[in-house]
């Protein structure tokens, strides 16, 4: 895996704010301080369910992750934010494409591009079978 210091230089998405951020703790991490995939895998889940239960105007359940790219490694300490936007409805399902920028926390406030994600969610009712999305 190639380190931050041979990324291009990048910054936050300009005009768009992320629908979460968040900071990982020693207890995310293996001894050396590099955050699990798992616990990456987890938050992506949880950003790319942000947008589409609120297209759903309810519950979601992820149903597939079509691809997953672990880009740059994350560390404790860095400020991850994450961008997500439907890019396909269907009947009942919404496609989310998730983006992952890490802000380094050191003198130099590096950001790199760690993680792209495309995960499907499908709209349920209260029984949790699947159910048609409103039309908007």
């Amino acid at each position: 895996m190639t380190t931050s210091r041979t990324s291009p230089v990048v910054s936050l998405p300009a005009n768009r704010e992320p629908v979460l951020r968040v900071m990982p703790m020693p207890a995310d991490a293996n001894v050396h301080g590099d955050v699990f995939g798992g616990w990456i895998m987890a938050q992506v889940d949880i950003a790319g369910s942000v947008p589409a239960a609120r297209r759903a105007a309810g519950r979601v359940a992820t149903v597939a992750v079509n691809s997953f790219i672990f880009k740059q490694p994350v560390f404790v300490g860095d400020l991850l934010s994450f961008y997500a936007d439907i890019v396909k409805t269907g009947n009942t399902s919404i496609t989310v494409e998730v983006e992952v920028y890490a802000q380094r926390q050191r003198l130099d406030a590096e950001i790199v591009k760690v993680t792209e994600a495309t995960l499907v969610y499908v709209a349920t009712d209260d029984a949790r079978r699947s159910r048609p999305l409103p039309v908007l």
